[in-house]
């Protein structure tokens, strides 16, 4: 039986740790009116639908569902990179990643499967049996060449735990991360962990690269003001040198 408007608030609600109040406020109307929508002896307009969506930082796709449980019909879609109506965003992905050389740079969906790739990390990834289409989780997850050319790859397991709870987390649970980040928690558990001892700034990816070790971190951005279902799960990895040696490496190899 398909969740009803007021139980899928009333869920949400509890991801987000709201209460009626909390929701009320954020939405700017009364908690005795987020009481009446849960228990249906209201009903929203789209405009109340699309406002408490919003409220609870919802994805979109959680929003046709919403929009449907109340009777509205959906507003947002996943459009194909490849189509033709995506050819700026397309443009801006390239324009980004290929001005990051000499740096790696990578552009993947919510479940880390590549989408886009610059000339240095088609480079770093072609000896892991990496390209567009594969899916780094998988890659890491299964403990093949990507994962065993990670130097401290216990060290960047545990982030990745945090970061896939995270990701599952905002987006009301997912099979994917969830499944990949308790695997890695299995894997790690049985790891010995680090010396208690102040942390660095940042926990770089250490990859051997033949004769070579490239110490990396990396920022993320996404898209803003996105109202498509996969650009909205869209992010951009930027990889940055986290020593000199790694730099030289980068830049002579580039030239």
């Amino acid at each position: 039986m398909p969740d009803t408007f007021g139980s899928l608030i009333r869920d949400w609600r509890g991801q987000r740790r709201m209460s009626q109040l909390d929701l009320a406020l954020s939405a700017d109307v009364s908690a005795r009116h987020i009481s009446f929508l849960e228990t249906g002896r209201a009903r929203p307009s789209r405009a109340m639908v699309q406002l408490l969506a919003e409220s609870l930082d919802m994805p979109r796709a959680t929003r046709n569902v919403l929009l449907n449980a109340a009777g509205f019909a959906q507003s947002y879609v996943a459009r194909d990179l490849e189509d033709d109506e995506m050819a700026a965003v397309r443009e801006a992905i390239d324009w980004t990643l290929t001005r990051h050389c000499p740096y790696p740079a990578i552009a993947f969906d919510r479940h880390w499967r590549l989408l886009r790739t610059n000339a240095v990390s088609e480079a770093l990834l072609a000896p892991m049996n990496l390209e567009v289409g594969d899916s780094m989780l998988e890659a890491f997850v299964s403990g093949g060449p990507f994962a065993m050319a990670l130097e401290n790859r216990d060290e960047v397991a545990r982030h990745m735990i945090v970061r896939l709870r995270t990701e599952s987390a905002h987006l009301g649970g997912d099979e994917v991360l969830d499944a990949a980040a308790a695997m890695l928690a299995a894997h790690v558990g049985a790891a010995e962990m680090p010396d208690a001892e102040p942390m660095p700034a940042v926990i770089p990816a250490r990859f051997r690269a033949g004769d070579s070790v490239l110490s990396l971190f990396s920022t993320i951005a996404q898209f803003g003001s996105t109202e498509d279902i996969a650009l909205a799960d869209t992010k951009i990895e930027l990889m940055f040198p986290a020593d000199e040696a790694t730099r030289q490496a980068l830049v002579s190899s580039f030239d």
